[in-house]
């Protein structure tokens, strides 16, 4: 998409250093004084337009020049000043104010000093003037305009970014009111069923009576029911870290595989939004280095904005079996990890390391620690 807008802006450039060429060499031929010099003094001037977006300081330097010669060399009307005119509008609009009117006063000295000292010339000046005027003038609006566009669409993004936040923590806070209430009646309701359930098998057998169906049914009933409902509650309480990435590390050691950690920059409290993030995508990229990458190092890498100020960044990499030519398919894992990322504003990188194994790249905003 962008490419698609940097093709058709070099387009509009192209086309708008053509139409000014044609003005000016149309109204150039009614003029029979006017040389060949004259024609590629214009042709020049009008097509150093189409390169006002890459180079505007240099396009106004060369359009005043070309310009002005033409000017003293053949005395042409007001609509010479047309690729001039273009310059310093451009000028003006990516902030060269000075230099926008240095090219103007240029071009109408040129054009004053060497006209024929008639009423006639001083009127054409003063309307060159104003021409000059509402370019730099226009030109500075359009900037503004911009900006503001920019600052709106900024805006308009992080207000995005906290609902989607905003969002998240509510569903979070949520889940783990569930999982307490349901912790706090149903486990206590079904604990009393089993256990009831229990002491009347056992006194049945003890009293060497036959223990009834029904009974041993809900005996077993009652405890898979537990079970299930302890399931529940461990996934609704999924979004709770139950550590550190140190302690994660820790983890990983322990069960036999080979990870380093280092950690640059000034350790502090992270929003509670990163903080989560940052635990989940490093439980996540080991959880996958130990299922896929087969015997292999392990480092992460933590830093606290010396790389990019403001934000976390993470890196999982492994030097494991992974096909740099066969991207994993985004699993569950990855899904979950690129949803995390995204909805705090950061931007998140899972791929086959160019030598071998998988790399994991995560940048997290900071924010407003809490």
């Amino acid at each position: 998409m962008s490419g698609r807008r940097i093709d058709r802006g070099r387009l509009a450039d192209a086309v708008l250093a053509a139409v000014v060429g044609a003005l000016c060499m149309t109204v150039a031929a009614f003029d029979a004084d006017t040389t060949a010099v004259d024609h590629a003094l214009i042709a020049l001037a009008s097509a150093s337009l189409a390169f006002h977006r890459t180079a505007p300081r240099a396009v106004l330097a060369v359009a005043t020049v070309l310009g002005t010669a033409y000017v003293v060399h053949a005395h042409p009307g007001p609509l010479s000043a047309l690729p001039v005119l273009g310059a310093v509008h451009t000028a003006a609009r990516v902030g060269h104010r000075g230099v926008a009117a240095a090219g103007g006063t240029v071009f109408l000295a040129g054009y004053v000093a060497t006209g024929p000292g008639t009423q006639e010339v001083a009127e054409q000046a003063g309307l060159l003037a104003g021409w000059f005027l509402c370019a730099v003038v226009t030109g500075l609006a359009d900037r503004n305009w911009q900006a503001y566009l920019r600052q709106t669409e900024q805006r308009a993004l992080e207000a995005e970014r906290t609902r989607e936040e905003a969002a998240l923590r509510r569903a979070g806070e949520e889940r783990l009111r569930i999982a307490r209430e349901l912790h706090d009646s149903l486990t206590h309701s079904i604990s009393i069923v089993k256990l009831q359930a229990g002491v009347a098998v056992h006194l049945a057998r003890k009293r060497g009576e036959e223990v009834p169906p029904a009974l041993l049914a809900i005996q077993e009933a009652s405890g898979e029911a537990m079970r299930e409902l302890r399931s529940a509650l461990q996934v609704l309480r999924a979004d709770e870290p139950t550590g550190t990435p140190a302690l994660l590390v820790e983890r990983a050691r322990a069960a036999g595989l080979s990870v380093g950690l280092t950690v640059t920059g000034e350790e502090r409290p992270l929003p509670r939004a990163v903080d989560l993030a940052a635990y989940r995508i490093v439980q996540e990229a080991l959880t996958n280095a130990a299922r896929h990458a087969g015997p292999a190092k392990v480092t992460v890498h933590l830093d606290y904005g010396t790389w990019h100020a403001g934000e976390l960044t993470i890196g999982v990499d492994d030097d494991g079996t992974a096909d740099p030519a066969r991207p994993p398919a985004p699993g569950t894992g990855l899904t979950g990890m690129r949803e995390r990322v995204t909805a705090l504003g950061g931007t998140l990188l899972a791929a086959p390391r160019g030598q071998g194994g998988f790399s994991v790249r995560a940048r997290l905003p900071l924010g407003e620690t809490g």
